[in-house]
């Protein structure tokens, strides 16, 4: 690497740096173990998984040995280098060029944007089993799902504006409630065995899987749609003390939780529901009923585990909706966007005009998603659309170390073979996202409706980006 090239990626480096000083530095060590255990565990994950039966133990496996160490590794590796707020989207730009930078973070962006307006549908969906039976005629109901949605969405937005001074409570708390919930769940049909109520249950069977376009499928959203997010937390690299060694350190210590988690919590879904009948957006509270259902006491035991897994799924969209609104603000920083989303809260130094930007478009979005489908395949078509927009961001990731980014050595041959790994799980999911797992009206119709949004997305965000590179070249003429 030459001189110069060093030169230029230490300035870009300390402008982001020169910048993420005027924010606080709020999250530690164990904050950032229990957010990632809460952001990357999805509930819904398990009863995806428990479609592939006991095999799912050899599916979650080789979705750990092919996508998830390798994602680990290349995130650590990146945030040493670049410990910088704006996680991937520095990364991108660094590495590569301002437009890659650009589009990953506006991929990221819209992703979330995305998720974050289905959220409010699992959120309704798992409150209605806390209600038990005076909440089944709600399922489904869209006025109660926009209800909810909005009146979550409101919530993210006041806690945003505090910041992660009171931010990262409440991802503790979901943490901490995640593990509860969980181990309630693996719990669950042990206690039923021994009260003979449960026929049968091996945890750890496993079965030779079958290799078949949906088990594949089933696989490939293991892989990039579970088991993703360690790189999210990146995005709070500036508001973390120490973050070049808190972050991986972060990694290493919630890797193994995470994996336990999925397999055992997988495990108990099976056990506990009926073949067929798996709830995909509710899959734990739908277990907990069934398991616990010959037992007097569940229906006490039952709603509280539940609002325990509210706690999760809502402080999950407060760290998505924190770690999205700083996105438009590193942005601008670097004149990509106007300055107006780099202004902050005099008080608590948040991104204010980009919180409430995001905020209202978080609530557009969650209303037009409920028009014209049904639940199940308008929480499928959101997560598939918003999963593709994610892997584009993976595979951004993945090419740093194997095709070398501008300003830095080489990354060595592991790394850039575990990072090719990454990146083929990554294709495999992009191209089996536009087919859905669930029965739907159209499978064409939700193949063409997925890669809309996904080819308009980002046709609108090169064109956002050309246009934000025509102000600057305007403004460094003048």
């Amino acid at each position: 690497m030459s001189e110069d090239a060093r030169a230029r990626e230490a300035a870009e480096v300390a402008a982001v740096a020169s910048h993420s000083t005027e924010l606080k530095r709020e999250l530690r060590l164990p904050d950032l173990v229990l957010t990632q255990v809460m952001f990357i565990v999805g509930a819904q994950w398990v009863g995806t998984a428990a479609m592939l039966g006991h095999a799912q133990i050899v599916y979650w496996l080789l979705a750990m040995a092919l996508f998830y160490l390798p994602q680990a590794a290349v995130v650590i590796y990146l945030n040493r280098l670049m410990p910088l707020e704006g996680g991937l989207y520095q990364w991108a730009k660094i590495g590569f060029n301002d437009g890659m930078g650009f589009l990953v973070a506006w991929n990221l962006w819209v992703f979330a944007l995305i998720l974050l307006s289905s959220y409010g549908v699992v959120i309704a969906d798992t409150f209605t089993y806390v209600l038990g039976p005076a909440g089944t005629h709600l399922a489904g109901n869209k006025w109660y799902d926009g209800a909810i949605t909005g009146f979550v969405v409101a919530m993210i937005i006041l806690v945003s504006l505090f910041g992660l001074r009171i931010g990262k409570w409440v991802h503790n708390a979901g943490g901490t409630a995640h593990l509860l919930t969980f181990g309630a769940l693996v719990l669950m049909p042990i206690v039923a065995f021994a009260h003979g109520t449960m026929a049968d249950h091996h945890p750890f069977a496993a079965a030779v899987p079958k290799a078949n376009l949906i088990s594949i499928n089933i696989f490939s959203k293991l892989a990039l749609g579970a088991l993703t997010g360690f790189e999210y937390v990146a995005i709070l690299a500036g508001e973390t003390k120490n973050p070049a060694r808190a972050i991986g350190r972060s990694v290493v210590i919630a890797t193994p939780i995470i994996a336990l988690m999925f397999i055992l919590g997988t495990g108990a879904v099976l056990a506990a529901t009926p073949a067929g009948k798996i709830d995909l957006i509710a899959p734990i509270p739908q277990a907990l009923t069934y398991g616990l259902r010959s037992f007097g006491w569940a229906v006490y035991i039952v709603p509280v585990l539940t609002l325990l897994l509210l706690v999760r799924h809502t402080a999950n969209v407060n760290l998505l909706f924190a770690g999205t609104a700083r996105l438009p603000m590193v942005a601008g920083w670097d004149g990509l966007l106007p300055r107006w989303f780099t202004r902050l809260h005099p008080k608590y130094r948040t991104p204010l005009n980009s919180i409430l930007f995001l905020g209202a478009v978080t609530l557009v979005f969650g209303a037009l998603s409920l028009v014209g489908v049904g639940l199940q395949e308008a929480f499928q078509l959101l997560d598939n659309a918003a999963g593709i927009l994610y892997a584009v961001c993976y595979l951004v990731m993945f090419a740093l170390p194997i095709v070398g980014m501008k300003g830095f050595d080489r990354a060595p041959l592991w790394l850039r073979l575990a990072a090719g790994s990454g990146f083929a799980v990554s294709v495999l999911y992009i191209v089996f996202s536009v087919f859905p797992i669930i029965d739907v009206t159209s499978g064409w119709s939700f193949a063409v409706k997925i890669i809309v949004v996904v080819v308009g997305a980002n046709v609108v965000g090169a064109a956002l980006y050309r246009a934000a590179a025509r102000r600057s070249s305007a403004t460094a003429t003048v």
